[in-house]
């Protein structure tokens, strides 16, 4: 199974992520995206960490 991590350091909290796969990824009241979950059933994991405009997500 792949592990899905956003980089909180480099997050901008643009909500991409969080459009593309509310199952995994959820921005806070922080501002930062965070990882709720680690499998989706509806999206590409990689696809969307390769969405990400400041590359935080990484899928391994």
């Amino acid at each position: 199974m792949a592990k899905v991590t956003v980089d909180a350091s480099t997050c901008v909290g643009c909500g991409l992520c969080e459009q593309s796969c509310p199952e995994v990824f959820k921005v806070e009241g922080d501002g930062i995206a965070h990882v709720k979950g680690q499998i989706c059933t509806s999206c590409k994991l990689q696809e969307v960490a390769d969405q990400c405009p400041v590359n935080s997500i990484k899928v391994s």
